[in-house]
């Protein structure tokens, strides 16, 4: 593993794209939800990525993946195409992997992790415990992707990359939980929860599917805080109404 100090970004937030990497339905309860990616772009034209969606082999054969990873034991992806893929949601931007600063991943399960190979040469940023698990989580002790050979920031506090633009530590969910809150010229500020707080009703509900539901709900409530205080719009990274109510790429939050 290659550990490099963060290089920080030199503009600041000037646009948010909200990518759409697929459609899930929850059996238990029978949510249905987005499966959300993001790409925020800088003033110096900057651009970093957040999470890479459902691994590609999910696109090529959904059945055929869902039954290798028995994906059925908790649900089952509704829409997933080549279409709901990093490199074809950047495309609607106009942006290529190749044109991609960082790349964040909030933490390791299958749906934000599963493309983390195909970004060779550019950094990612992760939480440092995340990185020091042997592979990445993938889905419930399934152990499918290595960690590929690149450089690595990693993330053990709140660390500002760039001039509005802050990856919150939120351990709780997974160990090495990663939250994102930027301030757009127009919107104001944002809070990507991602699975720090997935739906709105999670803390309440006593954040039952994280690793350490204490922690997820004290990294739930502070980051909450964090949004009072910015008066920040906050995309929760599952929420299932929400998805439906946000607009998509490529369309942009200014």
């Amino acid at each position: 593993m290659s550990n490099i100090p963060i290089n920080k970004l030199t503009g600041y937030p000037v646009s948010l794209a909200v990518l759409d990497f697929g459609l899930f339905t929850v059996h238990s309860n029978g949510r249905i939800i987005g499966i959300p990616g993001f790409l925020i772009e800088t003033s110096a034209g900057e651009k970093v990525l957040i999470d890479t969606g459902f691994p590609e082999k999910y696109a090529k054969d959904i059945n055929q993946a869902s039954i290798e990873d028995n994906l059925g034991d908790f649900g089952e992806l509704l829409e997933l195409t080549y279409e709901n893929q990093p490199e074809a949601q950047l495309a609607k931007l106009g942006i290529t992997i190749n044109d991609l600063d960082y790349v964040v991943i909030t933490h390791t399960h299958i749906d934000h992790v599963g493309n983390i190979g195909s970004f060779p040469n550019i950094p990612i940023i992760i939480g440092k415990e995340e990185r020091e698990l042997e592979q990445p989580i993938y889905w419930r002790g399934k152990k499918q992707l290595d960690w590929p050979d690149t450089d690595y920031v990693l993330i053990e506090e709140d660390t500002l990359l760039g001039e509005n633009f802050e990856v919150l530590h939120v351990p709780g969910h997974t160990p090495g939980e990663l939250s994102i809150l930027i301030k757009l010229p127009e919107t104001g500020s944002i809070l990507l929860t991602s699975d720090a707080i997935s739906r709105e009703s999670e803390i309440a509900e006593g954040c039952l599917d994280a690793t350490n539901p204490a922690q997820a709900i004290e990294s739930g409530k502070r980051i909450l805080e964090l949004a009072r205080q910015r008066d920040a719009l906050v995309i929760y990274g599952h929420g299932p109404q929400q998805w439906n109510e946000l607009i998509k790429a490529p369309a942009r939050y200014l």
